[in-house]
C-alpha cells in the first residue's frame, strides 16, 4: 500500500525546521550542513514547518517574511531545490488532514507524558494551548505523510520520533493493514547525526544553543554582521583556566567553544585540540571569530543574492509544493482509505 515501489533507491529523508526567530549556528552545524551531504545519498524533503511555529504565541506581521528567510537560508545554505524538494509546510493541506486522522488514534496520555511538552507548558502556564501539546502529533504527520525511510534528529527529538513510530505501528498498520506485509504507513527510523549535533550557548556551555533563549548574546545567527559576531563572541562566557580542551566536564565552554572552532575553521578536532592546548582566552577568541566570520561570509553573499530575486525564491516553493503535495496526496488517500472514509469521485 506504500509508494516504495514507485520510489528512486535512495532512502528518504524528511527533515524542517520552525521560522520563528533567527536560524543560527546551532541550526546550521547540527542540522542544516548536514542536510547539504544528504542530498548526494538520499532523497531529501526540506520543509518550513510554520504550521508548528504558531504553537506558541507568535507575531503575525512576521510569519510570512520569516518563512521566506528560511526558505532562503536553507538555499544560501547548499540545499540544491534540482535535488531537494524545498516547501512550506502549510502550503500542503495533507500536513493539517493528516494531523486530525492520526490525533483521533493517539492516547491522550501519549502526549501528556511528552518531555518538550511538559517544560513548555510549565514556562507558560496558563496560556498553553491545545496545539502545544498537539505538536508532535503534527510531527508525525509531518514524516508519514513523505513515507521517510529516515528522520534526522537530534537527541532531544527522539521521543517524538518514537511516537510517530508507535503512532505509525500500533495505531494505524496494527489496526488497519489487513496484511502485515503491506503497511498502510511506513515506520521510519531515526538518523542520529553526531558531529556538531549540539551547539551550545555562548552564555552557558550546559545549555542548547536556542532561538528561544531571551539572551541575544547566547547565539550567533546565520545572518548576524561580522561586527557583532566578533562581539558576541568576545563576550562569551569562559573560565580562569589556561589553554582549551575538550571533554572536561568542568570545562563545558572551554569544549563548546573549542568545538565551535573546530567545525567552523574545518581543522578539525584533533588539529584544533593541539594547537589551542596551552592559548590564552585573549589569542583565542578572535581566532574563533574570524573563523566564524569567514564560514559564514559566503552563505551571506547567497543569502543576499536570493532576496534580491524573489522571483525565484516563490519558484522553488512553489515547485517544492507541487512534489510534495504528489506525495501527500497518495498517503493520505491510503490512510483514508484504510480508515474507511467514502471515496471522493
Amino acid at each position: 500500500m506504500s509508494d516504495t515501489g514507485a520510489r528512486t533507491a535512495r532512502p528518504r529523508v524528511l527533515s524542517g525546521v520552525q521560522p520563528t526567530g533567527a536560524l543560527h549556528l546551532g541550526n546550521w552545524l547540527g542540522a542544516i550542513r548536514n542536510w547539504v551531504a544528504l542530498q548526494d545519498s538520499h532523497e531529501t524533503f526540506f520543509c518550513v514547518v510554520d504550521l508548528h511555529a504558531i504553537t506558541v504565541p507568535h507575531d503575525p506581521k512576521r510569519l510570512a517574511e520569516d518563512t521566506l528567510t528560511t526558505a532562503a537560508l536553507y538555499l544560501a545554505c547548499g540545499i540544491d531545490p534540482q535535488r531537494s524538494t524545498v516547501f512550506v509546510q502549510s502550503h500542503v493541506s495533507q500536513h493539517s488532514e493528516l494531523c486530525w486522522l492520526l490525533n483521533c488514534v493517539t492516547p491522550l496520555n501519549w502526549l501528556e507524558r511528552m518531555i518538550q511538552f511538559k517544560e513548555k507548558a510549565l514556562k507558560q502556564g496558563d496560556n498553553v494551548s491545545a496545539g502545544l501539546l498537539d505538536y508532535p502529533v503534527l510531527m508525525a504527520a509531518d514524516i508519514l505523510l513523505y513515507d521517510a525511510d529516515r528522520v534526522p534528529v537530534g537527541e532531544d527529538q527522539k521521543q517524538h520520533l518514537e511516537l510517530a513510530r508507535d503512532i505509525a505501528q500500533q495505531r494505524i498498520n496494527a489496526r488497519y493493514a489487513p496484511d502485515p506485509e503491506h503497511p498502510v504507513l511506513k515506520v521510519p527510523e531515526p538518523l542520529i547525526l553526531k558531529e556538531g549535533a549540539r551547539v551550545m550557548s555562548l552564555t552557558d556551555g550546559s545549555s542548547k544553543m536556542s532561538k528561544s533563549d531571551p539572551n541575544e548574546g547566547s547565539r550567533i545567527t546565520l545572518l548576524d554582521p561580522p561586527e557583532l559576531i566578533t562581539r558576541k563572541i568576545k563576550r562569551a562566557k569562559t573560565d580562569p583556566v589556561m589553554g582549551l580542551e575538550f571533554g572536561n566536564p568542568e570545562r563545558p565552554e572551554a569544549d563548546n567553544l573549542l568545538s565551535l572552532y573546530a567545525l567552523l575553521s574545518g581543522v578539525g578536532r584533533e588539529r584544533a585540540a593541539a594547537d589551542c592546548a596551552a592559548m590564552g582566552w585573549g589569542a583565542f577568541k578572535p581566532l574563533l571569530a574570524d573563523a566564524a566570520v569567514e564560514a559564514l561570509r559566503p552563505l551571506q553573499q547567497r543569502y543576499t543574492e536570493l532576496r534580491s530575486d524573489p522571483g525565484h525564491l516563490e519558484s522553488v516553493l512553489r515547485d517544492g509544493r507541487e512534489r510534495a503535495s504528489g506525495v501527500a496526496a497518495a498517503t493520505l488517500q491510503r490512510v483514508r482509505s484504510a480508515l474507511g472514509f467514502l471515496a471522493q469521485d
